[in-house]
């Protein structure tokens, strides 16, 4: 019974950063494969922490290293992909670039932009989640 409810009741989990450089900027990056300018992040892999998925996700997309421990945002229920898939938002202050290898297969472009102007067609939930934690907004439970 409990391995059945495991099966059928098991959860998703990604991660995503909200990387803020020195100037104020966040870094957004457009998919090849969905629309619009999205926060770095991905998928936690089984066995992986989600600290470890996050500092991976964001080496693979936007060549950025982690110098200091990101800070939980929160964890958030997205109801868009399914029912049982939560996001865990970090933001993250203190980081070294490299130089990312864009255009690639999954990134076709990658940018800090300034908060008052993000690109139009930047996806709702990225600009809530930087409204939250710029302190425009208050925390959302949901994606």
């Amino acid at each position: 019974m409990h391995r059945w409810s495991r099966l059928s009741r098991g959860m998703t989990l990604g991660v995503k950063g909200v990387v803020i450089n020195p100037a104020g900027e966040i870094l957004l990056l457009r998919h090849s494969y969905v629309p619009g300018w999205h926060l770095p992040g991905g998928g936690v892999e089984v066995g992986e922490t989600a600290g470890h998925a996050l500092a991976r996700e964001l080496a693979e997309e936007a060549a950025l290293t982690l110098t200091g421990p990101p800070r939980l945002h929160g964890l958030l229920l997205n109801l868009n992909l399914a029912r049982r898939d939560h996001v865990a938002v970090f933001v993250i202050e203190h980081f070294t670039q490299g130089r990312p290898d864009v255009p690639n297969r999954e990134i076709r472009e990658i940018g800090f932009f300034a908060p008052q102007a993000l690109p139009e067609d930047t996806t709702g939930p990225t600009r809530r989640r930087i409204a939250e934690v710029l302190g425009a907004a208050p925390p959302a439970a949901h994606w």
